[in-house]
């Protein structure tokens, strides 16, 4: 009778979810948010470990090596309809070679491709590195997280009572340093313009929106972003770039365009970041408000430890950033930038791909 009864409750069970008769394994995430941001982050993609612990790829060949041979990876979880035309990813990589003496390493994949450096996804990371037990030894009340990213490491800090993560969660950046100033860009469509160019891990293009005729609180994100694209376009076209270290490096983001208020002041400055394929940030973009503090520092428009907020026009969420340090960089006078935010979970997946599915890699809708 027992048996019976047993054999009924699981004829009303729903199937065990992946099925068994998938093909490939199923990719596992950790779902979290920082500001508003997306960030789906792998634990572990053993094809990316095999190709380093094989080849002893460092981490900047590894992001070549995945966007040759896994990319499918990436446009699987990232493009519809697993991701949308905002999601990001981190790939969590281990292996001595890519790590070396940090704690854990990263890839930052978005909807056109990787990039060098994200600092939403660093305070996301710093959280899961000490709640997934990849830092040996967590210290209360804050511990320092060390993350090898593609532009170099960065540390974040991060809240720790013994049992789990908290907020909120800050890191300190790579050398940033101002890459040039009031530089006259012909903007197709909108004229002459004058940007600036930071690097925070990553170059980006800064200038208000007022120049572009257009109120970055108030104007339409359409405009915003089609805007934002043409500038970028225009600076790739006009304005070759150098990075001290690597020319794997010497790309372009994206442009941030701004509310002008770049003056030290208590009040909160406003931003849009549009990067990649015009992909809008949800956040203040941590490597963005990285490189528009040393942009300040070194037009001598704030001090080292002046902080500074800086908010998000797309949800309103709020980073704080401050310059801690002053160095060198190459050629570059820079500055170490201390970057505060909030990250937090929001799920775990389980992500399936049938073989015979067309669409089983996603698919970009623009």
């Amino acid at each position: 009778m027992a048996t019976e009864a047993a054999g009924a409750a699981d004829a009303g069970r729903a199937p065990r979810l992946p099925p068994r008769w998938l093909q490939a394994p199923p990719l596992l995430t950790v779902e979290m948010q920082t500001g508003g941001e997306p960030l789906r982050v792998i634990p572990r993609l053993e094809a990316a470990e095999a190709a380093v612990a094989s080849s002893g790829l460092s981490l900047l060949a590894l992001r070549r090596h995945v966007a040759a041979t896994q990319d499918h990876v990436r446009r699987a979880l990232v493009h519809e309809p697993r991701g949308h035309r905002g999601m990001y990813g981190a790939l969590v990589v281990r292996g001595e070679a890519a790590v070396g003496d940090a704690d854990l390493a990263a890839l930052f994949l978005h909807g056109a491709g990787y990039s060098a450096m994200c600092g939403h996804a660093v305070l996301a990371l710093g959280r899961f590195a000490l709640d997934y037990g990849l830092v040996a030894a967590p210290r209360r009340p804050e511990t320092a997280v060390r993350l090898r990213c593609p532009c170099g490491v960065v540390t974040a800090f991060v809240p720790w009572d013994g049992r789990r993560s908290g907020n909120p969660v800050r890191f300190h950046s790579v050398p940033a340093f101002a890459a040039a100033t009031d530089v006259p860009i012909d903007v197709p469509g909108h004229g002459k313009v004058v940007v600036d160019i930071g690097y925070g891990g990553t170059f980006y293009a800064f200038l208000s929106a007022e120049q572009l005729g257009l109120d970055v609180c108030s104007s339409k994100t359409r405009d915003l972003v089609s805007a934002a694209s043409a500038v970028t376009e225009a600076v790739k076209k006009q304005f070759p770039l150098h990075h001290p270290e690597s020319e794997d490096l010497a790309f372009l983001y994206g442009t941030i365009l701004t509310d002008g208020k770049d003056a030290f002041s208590e009040e909160p400055t406003t931003n849009i970041c549009v990067f990649a394929d015009e992909q809008v940030d949800r956040c203040p973009t941590g490597s963005g408000v990285t490189a528009r503090i040393a942009l300040q520092y070194h037009k001598g428009l704030i001090q080292l430890n002046q902080s500074r907020t800086f908010r998000s026009s797309t949800t309103g969420s709020l980073f704080t950033g401050k310059a801690v340090k002053a160095t060198k960089f190459g050629d570059y006078n820079a500055v170490v930038v201390e970057v505060s935010g909030e990250a937090f979970y929001t799920g775990t997946a389980t992500f399936t791909m049938e073989e015979e599915d067309p669409l089983k890699y996603g698919f970009f809708f623009k």
